[in-house]
């Protein structure tokens, strides 16, 4: 496997940024939401550096309280990006109280997974709310290794208009974090997605490590993790794919 140069790659998203807002969203603003985490402050740095930190808008969104947001502040602080805080708790509280009253008139409850999944959906919402007020774009932050195998919120953090790390794994994130300058403890903070208090990999079954080089070279030394990553991997593809539609065909 060829050696990943963190400074080329760099370089080569910096300039992906750049063509990609020349063809669609000429002058536009970068807006995106800063948790604090890697991913987020490598975009938000690439974004900086691509268009100039005046172009870039950060937006912190807790659910309530937040214990880590501090992060999320120093962050913003460190490339002086142009920030503002929208606190999601009372609209997630509210639209969880209508929806479960709703369901129990179903005979149904709230799912475990629509108690994680609705804040990251919230937050889209408030991204774009904020985006096509500030003449924006939003930034999508989630990295290959996210996306392989679905560990993201279809329509919240799985959503965006362009994705700089899309085709990044996490080790090669944590490498460009690193190149970029941001502070170490934001880029090699242990991945969470701050709904549930586990981290990713406690979630997932196996370590980012295991699914990045799974993913680069196709090795894997567990069968039963190799068959685990497969498994989710078949299973959330289609969270990748443009929505399925009927294609008309007029018959004359």
């Amino acid at each position: 496997m060829e050696q990943f140069n963190a400074k080329i790659v760099k370089d080569q998203v910096v300039q992906w940024i750049r063509d990609w807002f020349e063809e669609n969203g000429k002058g536009c603003n970068a807006v995106l939401g800063v948790s604090g985490g890697k991913d987020s402050s490598v975009v938000a740095a690439l974004c900086v550096e691509a268009l100039g930190k005046d172009r870039v808008i950060g937006v912190t969104m807790p659910n309530g309280v937040q214990k880590d947001i501090s992060d999320s502040m120093r962050l913003i602080n460190h490339l002086g990006i142009r920030n503002c805080n929208v606190n999601i708790g009372d609209t997630c509280n509210t639209l969880m109280a209508a929806v479960k009253e709703q369901l129990a008139t179903l005979g149904a409850e709230v799912s475990n997974q629509t108690t994680i999944n609705l804040p990251p959906r919230v937050r889209m919402t408030t991204l774009y709310a904020v985006s096509q007020s500030m003449n924006g774009r939003v930034a999508n932050t989630c990295n290959l290794s996210e996306d392989w195998v679905g560990y993201s919120t279809r329509y919240g953090d799985a959503a965006g208009d362009f994705a700089p790390l899309g085709g990044l794994t996490v080790d090669e994130v944590i490498a460009i974090g690193k190149e970029l300058g941001l502070p170490i403890d934001l880029v090699e903070k242990t991945p969470s997605d701050g709904l549930c208090g586990k981290s990713d990999e406690d979630n997932l079954g196996f370590t980012y490590a295991t699914l990045d080089r799974y993913i680069r070279t196709g090795e894997c030394d567990d069968p039963k993790v190799k068959a685990l990553i497969d498994d989710k991997h078949v299973k959330n593809l289609f969270k990748l794919k443009p929505i399925p539609h009927f294609e008309y065909r007029c018959v004359l």
